[in-house]
């Protein structure tokens, strides 16, 4: 079975305020979307920040994913 990604992220109010982080670390799935959003490939993601393992990206997307899919979208009149 495929990890889940709530083995990875989690949410302590005191790291940074309350955001979802890697677990064990400060590294919040903003960051590592925005990163990667801006070009970032994991490789150089992984080597700027060692404390973050391969499967910390994979869950960083699937969290985001899963958001994605709970959201609602209203129509405006």
């Amino acid at each position: 079975m495929k990890e889940d990604w709530r083995s990875r992220i989690v949410v302590d109010p005191k790291i940074p305020a309350g955001k979802t982080v890697i677990k064990g670390t400060r590294v919040s799935v903003e960051f590592i979307l925005e990163l990667l959003a801006n070009g970032w490939s994991v490789r150089s993601l992984l080597g700027n920040y060692p404390q973050l393992k391969k499967e910390d990206v994979i869950a960083a997307l699937k969290y985001a994913a899963e958001v994605l899919k709970e959201e609602k979208i209203y129509p405006l009149p």
